[in-house]
């Protein structure tokens, strides 16, 4: 019986609680297997391999120039040293290059070897877990663009989700853009109106942004046309339409957005 002195011993190197500790709850399913080999990089891994694997997936093509580093430490979400030391550890390595001059940079390789970065590993391993993670956001995603669109229109709020949209469609990079689609999502689940939704959602957001990868900047503008969908259809407080957009949105990352995870692994 649990808790009787015939309970079966813990596993070893699994130490029980002491008396009167607190007992941490289990992990959430979606949360532990996923993200578990990711969690076990280093930041300074963590984001020499997102970019090489980009690179490996010709998502970042050689001579493409990268963000300022101020840019890349926010779009992966560290720190700009962690930033400076990933991208001289990757030219090192050969994947990227630094030039001098007023049109130099970082800039992907001419001809940058595939699997340089050993903790590339990790991503690809992941790629089921990024689907399970997709598929909790489109949840979520579908529930709050709903509940956005039955509000009451609120002008400040439509206002908002244009500007949004506005700023990326005028984003200069990946990492740009990706700042503006935080934030656009975030607006959109604060028009709820439900403070108790922004968090969890947020924290969705964030677990699936552990393995956004830079991405080509014509592929992200094709985005933002639902963007501007889901914020019309909020506007005109169509909550049918707005799940719509939300659901196909979202249903696009299975479909491209990680397709190369899961196709690679």
């Amino acid at each position: 019986m649990a808790g009787s002195p015939s309970s079966s011993p813990a596993p070893s190197g699994v130490h029980p609680p002491a008396a009167g500790e607190p007992i941490s709850p289990a992990p959430h399913p979606l949360n532990a297997p996923s993200l578990a080999g990711i969690r076990r990089l280093s930041a300074l891994d963590a984001v020499r391999a997102r970019i090489a694997l980009a690179v490996d997936l010709g998502l970042l093509r050689p001579g493409e120039r990268l963000p300022p580093g101020d840019r890349i430490a926010e779009a992966l979400d560290t720190s700009e040293i962690t930033v400076r030391r990933a991208l001289v550890a990757l030219c090192r390595e050969g994947v990227l290059e630094r030039r001098r001059g007023r049109t130099g940079g970082t800039l992907v390789a001419e001809h940058p070897p595939r699997g340089a970065v050993d903790a590339v590993a990790s991503y690809r391993a992941a790629a089921p877990d990024v689907h399970a993670l997709i598929d909790h956001r489109l949840v979520l995603e579908c529930g709050i663009a709903h509940l956005a669109a039955v509000r009451e229109p609120d002008e400040a709020a439509g206002r908002e989700l244009d500007r949004l949209v506005a700023e990326m469609e005028r984003a200069q990079s990946w990492a740009e853009f990706h700042r503006w689609d935080e934030r656009f999502h975030l607006a959109v689940a604060a028009a709820t109106g439900l403070p108790s939704v922004v968090e969890p959602y947020g924290r969705a957001l964030k677990e699936l942004y552990r393995y956004y990868l830079p991405y080509p900047l014509a592929h992200l503008r094709e985005s933002n046309a639902e963007h501007r969908a889901l914020a019309e259809a909020v506007r005109r407080a169509d909550p049918a339409a707005a799940a719509e957009v939300a659901r196909r949105h979202v249903q696009t990352l299975h479909e491209s957005m990680f397709m190369h995870l899961l196709g690679d692994s």
